[in-house]
């Protein structure tokens, strides 16, 4: 960074939202721009620096100096500048651009890419997949992710048109956790029940037709966690083929629960149970 404030071979005080560098980060809220490009806008400094640690390509940084009030933050862009192009945009522009309130001043534009369905697992030994067939929000899709990242899971499953984990609304959900997951995709789920089987995980279904309550449930060391869309859940046959068929009970009024937050209580369950001071 100069004595300006400015990074060198910059574009510099993007003051215009006719900018195309605008216009572009604006076309990347949309899902088939996104999947076109193979692209996605990540906000905020977590996000952005998970990105760059993961190896994912990025594009381009987009900075509002004026914005930026850490110093760490400041050297981290400094240091990535060598390799990659810097943007520097005005704090209105930034602020007009940001998915957040009180931006912290670093946005950049990311290469996106899936991980293999056929390499996402080891062959033998504990290991955790989370599936999730058609679970629509994307919002619901990043803290599922970042919640297996806490837990320890090999991956997420990506079953039907489920969301998009390059949204930026998952990003900024999973706290950039997406970047360090191995997120995949299959068809349907025939395709996913045979993937399971090819790689001996037996399927824990999540319904509230479920025969085993919680904490009742007794997991296989190599497990797929089933969860269906936020509507409609899983479907009969779905529940009828899994090899566990897990409940959450529970009192009161409510007639089920987020799945966001019912995929967080089965894999802390799961991860709990697997724990050596269990």
């Amino acid at each position: 960074m100069n004595g300006e404030g400015t990074w060198t071979g910059v574009s510099t005080d993007v003051s215009s939202t006719a900018n195309p560098i605008v216009k572009r980060v604006r076309s990347l809220a949309q899902r088939k721009h996104r999947q076109r490009e193979a692209a996605t806008v990540v906000h905020g400094i977590q996000p952005v620096r998970q990105a760059v640690e993961a190896g994912f390509a990025i594009e381009c940084l987009i900075v509002a100096p004026s914005l930026l009030s850490s110093e760490s933050t400041r050297e981290f862009v400094d240091a990535q500048s060598a390799n990659v192009r810097v943007i520097t945009v005005t704090g209105d522009v930034f602020r007009r651009l940001s998915d957040r309130d009180g931006p912290a001043g670093l946005a950049a534009i990311v290469g996106t890419r899936y991980s293999s369905p056929d390499h996402l697992v080891p062959d033998a030994g504990p290991v955790t997949v989370i599936a999730l067939d058609r679970i629509g929000n994307p919002g619901n899709l990043g803290t599922i992710v970042r919640t297996a990242d806490a837990t320890g899971a090999a991956a997420v499953l990506l079953v039907g048109n489920t969301a998009d984990p390059f949204d930026p609304v998952a990003i900024k959900a999973s706290m950039g956790a997406v970047f360090n997951v191995p997120v995949a995709r299959l068809p349907d789920l025939p395709d996913f029940f045979g993937w399971a089987r090819e790689r001996d995980l037996a399927v824990a279904a999540t319904s509230a037709r479920g025969q085993d309550p919680l904490w009742r449930t007794h997991y296989p060391d190599r497990l797929a966690l089933l969860l269906g869309s936020e509507g409609d859940g899983l479907d009969e046959m779905s529940v009828h083929n899994a090899d566990v068929s897990v409940a959450i009970p529970m009192v009161g009024t409510a007639e089920s629960l987020n799945v966001a937050v019912a995929a967080g209580v089965l894999m802390y369950d799961v991860w709990r149970l697997r724990r050596p001071d269990h």
